[in-house]
């Protein structure tokens, strides 16, 4: 009886018949892209002296930073003349490609300042198109766009 069993065994198991699916990879690649989280990126967009921040939050600290730093030191430079005090805080929506190119995609801005102010969105774009080189974010590796909604303080007396 043992032998017959110890016979038949193997019959058995290799008799089950294991039905594989064969995949293609846009299937695959479709299934993953569902799954994802398209609105977070792996690694954000930065400047020479942010690639090396290896924390999320640091590396997108470091490039709003650099950016603010950018803009505050061009409109500095503008010296522009107000009849009235201003201290606003416009919203400008920046957007880096995935090729690392930046531009504006939108300001909001109010219609004081804008009034005081009438040369503030060529000024915004010329200080994003003075900016250093920048690497695009990433996801999964591959260059993607951003967009960061970054406050700008105009104060003018």
């Amino acid at each position: 009886m043992k032998r017959t069993l110890l016979l038949l065994l193997p019959i058995f198991l290799f008799s089950c018949n294991f039905e594989t699916k064969k995949i293609s990879s846009e299937e695959v690649l479709e299934l993953e892209s569902q799954t994802l989280n398209w609105k977070e990126v792996d690694q954000y967009p930065a400047f020479e002296d942010c690639q090396d921040e290896t924390e999320l939050t640091a590396a997108r600290d470091c490039f709003e930073r650099e950016v603010a730093e950018n803009v505050y030191a061009y409109l500095a430079k503008q010296q522009p003349v107000v009849t009235e005090a201003i201290n606003d805080t416009l919203f400008m929506y920046l957007k880096i490609s995935k090729e690392g190119r930046p531009e504006i995609d939108s300001v909001e801005i109010d219609s004081i300042t804008t009034k005081q102010l009438p040369e503030i969105r060529s000024w915004l774009t010329q200080s994003i198109d003075s900016l250093p080189k920048i690497y695009p974010a990433s996801k999964r590796g591959i260059p993607v766009s951003s967009v960061f909604k970054m406050p700008i303080v105009i104060k003018a007396e």
